[in-house]
């Protein structure tokens, strides 16, 4: 794409969504090479707009194809699920979620069409999508089904400022479920595979000959079973399958320092075992310029990593850091597309 277009989902129009999105937009409206169109209720992205004190008009786009007005004038593609009856700020309303789902469905089959390059997605409302009858967990598994694909994993990219030009990508063995749920699901052969994919998610988002560090689950690494034996029964050995297939990684490594070194330099990703293990030491490295890759799809996607903000809604104090981020994330990652697009699609094995 000469000038690549990256579809900008509002997320829940009760949430900071429409607010952070607006701001996104009028941050990057005239600049070149890029031309970001958000999808949802155009009303919805006015009132966020104004909201945000973002002195923009709001044009409404029939399709992706318009080239971009300048500075003042931010795009969007109406999906009309709402039209001028939008929920309340603050509120979970099962009408807000239908809105949400609505603009990820039209977004996603836009990119998987070719007509954008990538999808930067607003945050959502479990709840609220739950009221509208969806059935999934979040964006991940939606964005699973609506692509074709059964397996998909979250890569967070961090900022660095301590090293020039290195960014650490923290991966996840397990996700959205109970941690108990999650000390049952380490075992040898999810640690290996998991390893396996994030290796390949290194390198297909630019990172040739990635050096992945494996995060050890119990204190101390373990201290040789005295603390727990994951390390030595399943971490350990999936760390020494991989080698044995010629990947460099080093692990386990204890999680209290091991996102350091990443940090540092000495590692190009992290493979963490449960939720909060990864996203914690992102978030507090760097709140807003922590941002979330969806690997797996045979799409682009980025997100914010933070949700809807109720709380805040309405008020103006949004920070819309981490979406800006997560937009230019996406227009970094467009000359990955179609290796993406060849290494994840649903009928492959390159995984």
């Amino acid at each position: 794409m000469t000038r690549p277009v990256l579809a900008l989902t509002l997320g829940d129009p009760a949430g900071i969504g429409p607010e952070i999105t607006a701001r996104t937009l009028a941050a990057v409206a005239g600049e070149d090479g890029h031309h970001g169109v958000a999808v949802g209720d155009a009303e919805a992205l006015r009132r966020g707009a104004r909201a945000a004190g973002v002195d923009a008009e709001v044009r409404v786009l029939g399709d992706f194809t318009a080239e971009p007005a300048g500075p003042g004038t931010i795009d969007i593609v109406d999906t009309g699920e709402l039209g001028r009856d939008l929920p309340d700020f603050g509120t979970v309303d099962a009408r807000g979620g239908r809105a949400a789902v609505t603009a990820i469905e039209v977004a996603t089959r836009a990119a998987l069409d070719g007509a954008v390059a990538g999808v930067v997605t607003g945050p959502i409302n479990k709840e609220a999508i739950w009221q509208a009858g969806s059935k999934h967990l979040g964006h991940t598994e939606m964005l699973g089904e609506l692509t074709g694909v059964t397996r998909q994993d979250t890569m967070f990219v961090v900022r660095n400022t301590a090293v020039e030009g290195h960014q650490l990508r923290i991966f996840f063995t397990t996700r959205h479920v109970s941690l108990r749920r999650a000390l049952d699901l380490i075992t040898r052969e999810n640690v290996a595979r998991s390893i396996r994919d994030a290796a390949t998610a290194l390198r297909v988002f630019g990172t040739p000959a990635p050096r992945l560090a494996v995060a050890a689950l119990n204190p101390h690494g373990g201290e040789n079973g005295a603390f727990g034996d994951e390390e030595i029964q399943h971490i350990g050995p999936a760390c020494e399958d991989a080698r044995a297939e010629g990947l460099d990684v080093t692990g386990p490594v204890p999680a209290d320092s091991v996102f350091h070194q990443g940090l540092t330099g000495r590692f190009d990703g992290v493979l963490s075992h449960f939720h909060d293990q990864g996203h914690i030491p992102a978030k507090t490295y760097d709140f807003d310029g922590t941002i979330s890759v969806t690997v797996g799809l045979p799409i682009l996607r980025t997100s914010v990593d933070h949700g809807t903000a109720f709380d805040i809604a309405g008020t103006g104090r949004a920070d819309h850091g981490t979406m800006l981020s997560a937009y230019r994330a996406a227009v970094d990652h467009v000359p990955s597309v179609p290796l993406i697009r060849r290494t994840y699609a649903p009928s492959g094995d390159a995984r």
